[in-house]
């Protein structure tokens, strides 16, 4: 295992050699992609650089224990290695972790749509509250969030609601977030005070450059019409919502966020496109369904992965059979206390079958 880190060491020396090198200064390309290969392999490199200085530590403090010195210096040295010991065991594993294959899409923007399910108004209302959250959790991380479309009740819950969140790191926190999310508590609209369960669906979907996604502009159908909601006059005379209709797959796209229609589609082509990549997806995990096991983090949207308990003020992922008693702090954006123990399980789950 240890080749390989010394490896990784060696290529990130010769890059810092080569961002010195004057025809790599001047081929801007070039010197965006080893800068990238660069920030890619730092982490692994700084903690490799901490695991061999703690190397280092346990042998000194060794050859001081073989020395025979006073009692005092030989208590100190045991003290000194027992620490060592224990901080090489941790930092072992750390860098396996750091060795393990990345996802390709963990650092992408992310595309997600929230939809009620079985319970009417109840799971409407209940989509607005995992909208906040998400809101909520973006904000904490300092990530930006852009409404794409949305399609509300009387009640003021969501139908629907696309939209898109920004950042460093967003796919790789919000992947966690696919499949069924399941509430119990009282209905607003139920005067009988009896616990209803509802359900809503999340697809979280990377968001996808031109090159990935090719789409033959003969295969879009592309309409305009005027936008519903607020905004007053010009909403009423202007078409500027957009829906695009994919005629080979038959997806829809609509966006009625902006008022100017040529952001209205460029914003449903970016969805559209997301789409699509997430259907390819689908398609090539249900070819290959024994990676599912392992794949805790893109768990298919008809799956139940959660339960939101109000009465008993619990959050329960049934994925890994966690349960915490923090629906409030969840609620409010501490999805963290969710969503790192899932990325511990799933990197445990890929060590196993990696056998490093």
């Amino acid at each position: 295992m240890f080749d390989k880190f010394d490896a990784v060491l060696n290529r990130f020396e010769e890059i810092d050699r080569m961002l010195t090198d004057p025809s790599i200064l001047s081929n801007q390309d070039k010197y965006a992609r080893l800068m990238k290969e660069r920030s890619d392999l730092e982490p692994i490199v700084e903690k490799y650089n901490e695991y061999k200085k703690v190397v280092t530590n346990i042998r000194e403090a060794l050859e001081l224990l073989e020395d025979k010195p006073d009692p005092e210096l030989r208590e100190l040295a045991q003290a000194e290695l027992d620490e060592n010991k224990e901080l090489k065991e941790k930092l072992e594993n750390e860098l396996k972790i750091l060795m393990l294959p990345k996802d390709p899409n963990d650092e992408k923007n992310v595309i997600i749509e929230i939809r009620g399910g079985a319970g009417g108004d109840e799971a409407a209302l209940f989509a607005a509250d995992l909208f906040r959250m998400y809101m909520r959790y973006a904000e904490n991380k300092g990530w930006a969030a852009e409404m794409i479309d949305c399609n509300e009740n009387e009640l003021g819950g969501f139908k629907e609601v696309i939209f898109i969140l920004e950042g460093k790191g967003v796919y790789s926190k919000m992947k966690y977030e696919s499949g069924v999310h399941r509430v119990q508590r009282i209905p607003v609209t139920e005067s009988g005070g009896r616990i209803h369960t509802s359900t809503v669906t999340v697809a979280v979907m990377p968001e996808v450059e031109d090159v990935e996604v090719d789409i033959n502009p003969n295969d879009l159908q592309i309409d305009t019409y005027r936008s519903s909601g607020a905004g007053g006059q010009h909403v009423n005379k202007t078409s500027s919502a957009i829906r695009i209709t994919h005629l080979p797959t038959g997806l829809v796209v609509t966006c009625q966020d902006q008022r100017s229609q040529h952001k209205n589609k460029d914003k449903a082509l970016r969805i559209l496109k997301s789409r699509l990549n997430d259907m390819a997806k689908a398609e090539q995990a249900n070819e290959v369904a024994e990676n599912r096991r392992s794949q805790v983090g893109t768990g298919d949207r008809s799956e139940r992965i959660r339960t939101y308990n109000f009465p008993q003020g619990r959050v329960t992922d049934h994925r890994i059979g966690l349960t915490v008693y923090q629906l409030e702090n969840i609620l409010e954006g501490d999805l963290d206390s969710l969503i790192e123990p899932l990325i511990a399980y799933d990197q445990a789950e890929k060590l196993a079958e990696s056998g490093l």
